[in-house]
């Protein structure tokens, strides 16, 4: 395994997710801003987990959930993430190893439990979060294995886990190495939120060390102070090789570094049950794409096959091979 090429190495946060469904008053009881992400404390998350209506638990955290879908789609991933010594994170552990993702992040042993992220469903499939970190922000340099970035041919950061300074380091270490070895590095901003918190921090970082930047819309507006896409695109170039904004039913716009934009329609699901994940399962596709070298245009629709896959269904990961249905579309 050690040996193995990988297409996308996911820097992140191991979260598992407990998912339910809920109405507008129960998020608005616990204060969760709808469709957004609030980070809570161990006390809270008891709470809010006490309240919650029947669900499921699943192992999660968006950049893993991407690697999940980065092995449904047939390639070969990696994760780099902190789960700690407990049951939880050995659930973790071994749901990822057993999709075939190298994981071979140490586990904390003197620190908080593994996180957990609370995702509350409302009717309309729009997924709210209230995320306790746990053992997941403690991610440092001593966790970025050169020999595993030198084999991946993007290495691939989540903006959740920006926030949290020593894994900031730790991901500027990354991208660092990934440039000593001729890779490529993406990130994804995660959350608007994310953005408007670390702004002076998060632009340099873009800027300095990432190729790749995926974002929503709302994201791309508090990036880039607008959501007009004419006045977006010069910004865009000026900050990365490539951009790559959802803007769910309307699909995607790809802006390179040099050229026009390219705009990649969304693939409908059977049926609209759960938004959860479906960015995670776009960057996927798309990072899959760019690492084989397929076209912009061929890797976003494999970015928006997998996403219509996962928001087909309730929960962030494949519940059918994506690869399988990439070849049905002839995108592999």
């Amino acid at each position: 395994m050690a040996d193995q090429a990988l297409d996308v190495i996911g820097f992140g946060n191991a979260i598992v997710d407990v998912l339910a469904k809920c109405d507008a008053a129960f998020l608005d009881q616990f204060g969760i801003p709808k469709g957004g992400m609030i980070l809570i404390d161990e006390a809270q998350a008891k709470e809010i987990y006490d309240r919650m209506a029947p669900g499921v638990e699943v192992s999660g955290g968006s950049n893993a959930n991407a690697i999940a879908c980065i092995a449904s789609l047939g390639g070969r991933g990696g994760f780099v993430g902190k789960v700690a010594s407990d049951a939880l994170g050995d659930i973790f552990r071994h749901d990822l190893r057993a999709m075939g993702v190298e994981y071979e992040t140490a586990p904390l042993t003197d620190g908080p439990e593994t996180g957990r992220c609370l995702i509350n469903v409302t009717p309309d499939a729009e997924r709210s979060m209230a995320t306790f970190l746990g053992a997941a922000g403690y991610v440092t340099n001593a966790d970025v294995d050169e020999n595993q970035i030198a084999r991946g041919e993007i290495s691939f950061f989540e903006g959740y886990l920006f926030e949290q300074p020593d894994a900031r380091a730790a991901f500027v270490r990354a991208c660092e190495l990934a440039r000593k070895h001729g890779k490529r590095t993406a990130l994804t901003l995660s959350d608007a939120g994310c953005v408007e918190r670390q702004f002076e921090e998060i632009v340099p970082f873009v800027r300095n060390h990432i190729d790749i930047l995926l974002c929503n819309a709302a994201e791309a507006a508090a990036i880039f102070g607008s959501d007009d896409l004419a006045e977006i695109a010069p910004k865009a170039r000026d900050l990365a090789s490539l951009t790559a904004i959802t803007r769910s039913a309307r699909g995607s716009v790809l802006i390179p570094g040099e050229g026009s934009p390219v705009d990649v329609p969304a693939q409908a699901p059977e049926a609209l049950e759960d938004t959860t994940g479906a960015g995670d399962a776009y960057a996927a596709g798309l990072l899959l794409g760019l690492a084989r070298g397929y076209e912009l245009g061929r890797a976003g629709a494999l970015g928006a096959l997998a996403a219509s896959e996962v928001i087909s269904h309730f929960g962030a990961r494949p519940a059918q091979s994506l690869e399988d249905l990439a070849r049905e579309a002839g995108l592999v």
